[in-house]
């Protein structure tokens, strides 16, 4: 009887600021708008994502946020973009993180930026010290029904479709049927890896890749979940807590981009009071925060977000 392969740990973080130091990290791998850095170390595969395609674009940052459960905040300058960095995290709720900084850096007015923010509350680390820092911070496995959420897509030749994402409940396993919401198309996992080694299933937090078949596409955002599906929805009210530093005005009418986990939608804002957008394609919810964007906002395009109101 082959033997059981042991279980890998799983550690998965956000990391905001110089890229460069995530190298001392871990090794270089999916490079989009968002690129991965790993390493499996102690029998714990940890896992680093950095939002390439920000400052440029708001998005990837919301997206990176939403693909971790601790974060790395390596604060260069206090400008605009640390801003950002900051709000984005207090907006997804990231409540366990490291918050490092650059000599050029005042420590005082670095401590005035955070509080009051979840950022506030970070392990505080020297950049040289990230390793020591990132090693005490453990995951909760979580349970429930399998979901996993898709942040990269590719066809490969031989293979058909893989997917690369977090299970973000419960756990997957190889032969397992499952759904891809919204849309409601069947994928069936065919094979499953972790770190590029084969595995026959692999539980929350855990990063993976699943080569699957599916009777329709999938993108970055969807859930692959058995049991019971979340909601899917093309309109939702919110629970809205604006920024307080977003300096421009909500309107009815006024269009905007919501991202829910990895989803990010077009959207429009249908109502102030209550506050309720209108996405232009439905989302799938799983008791996320839903943050509203305002792209072409300066300095800040961070409105603010909040729950789906009775999900």
């Amino acid at each position: 009887t082959p033997r059981r392969p042991a279980r890998v740990e799983s550690a998965n973080f956000a990391f905001l600021g110089e890229p460069d130091l995530a190298l001392a990290l871990g090794k270089k791998g999916t490079s989009t708008d968002l690129r991965m850095y790993d390493r499996k170390e102690g029998g714990v595969l940890r896992t680093y994502v950095a939002p390439a395609g920000f400052p440029e674009k708001i998005q990837p940052l919301l997206q990176a946020v939403n693909m971790a459960e601790s974060a790395i905040l390596y604060v260069s300058a206090l400008d605009r973009f640390a801003g950002e960095q900051i709000i984005a995290l207090d907006t997804v709720g990231v409540k366990t993180g490291i918050l490092c900084r650059s000599e050029s850096v005042d420590p005082g007015m670095l401590e005035d930026a955070v509080r009051g923010t979840v950022v506030g509350g970070y392990a505080r680390a020297e950049p040289d010290g990230l390793r020591a820092a990132v090693s005490s911070i453990k995951s909760r496995p979580t349970g429930g029904p399998a979901r996993v959420v898709a942040d990269h897509v590719f066809d490969v030749k031989s293979v058909g479709t893989v997917v690369l994402g977090r299970v973000v409940s419960g756990s997957v396993r190889q032969h397992d049927a499952l759904k891809i919401v919204p849309g409601g198309a069947d994928a069936l996992v065919r094979s499953i890896q972790m770190h590029d080694d084969p595995v026959p299933e692999a539980s929350a937090p855990a990063r993976v890749g699943l080569a699957v078949k599916t009777s329709g596409a999938v993108q970055r955002g969807d859930m692959l979940c058995s049991g019971e599906l979340p909601p899917t929805v093309s309109s939702a009210r919110l629970d809205f807590e604006p920024s307080r530093y977003y300096r421009g005005s909500l309107k009815e009418g006024l269009t905007c981009v919501a991202v829910c986990g990895l989803q990010a939608r077009a959207a429009r804002i249908a109502s102030l009071d209550p506050f309720a957008l209108e996405f232009d394609r439905p989302i799938a919810y799983a008791g996320e925060t839903v943050a509203v964007l305002r792209p072409e906002s300066s300095p800040v395009r961070i409105a603010g977000g909040g729950r789906i109101a009775g999900a």
